[in-house]
């Protein structure tokens, strides 16, 4: 019988010689998103780039809060 293991995310991608948490890497890239969609349907920069900033900013404690769970349990 085959056992199928469930394919896993790198953990971290190194960047310039510094390994980042793929956590990281999403949250900059889901403010940027959120960014760019905010700025174009409201029309605001400043609110755009507020939100964004917090999304971001929510997405990268949550990672965190995950990778040091993930940690905990295999110790």
């Amino acid at each position: 019988m085959a056992v199928v293991h469930p394919s896993t995310r790198p953990a971290a991608v190194e960047i310039a010689g510094s390994a980042w948490p793929m956590y990281k890497l999403e949250a900059l890239a889901l403010g940027l998103v959120i960014c760019l969609v905010l700025a174009l349907i409201t029309g605001s920069l400043q609110v755009a780039v507020l939100v964004a900033a917090a999304v971001g900013a929510g997405r990268w404690v949550v990672g965190q809060v995950g990778a040091r769970d993930r940690g905990a349990r295999r110790r």
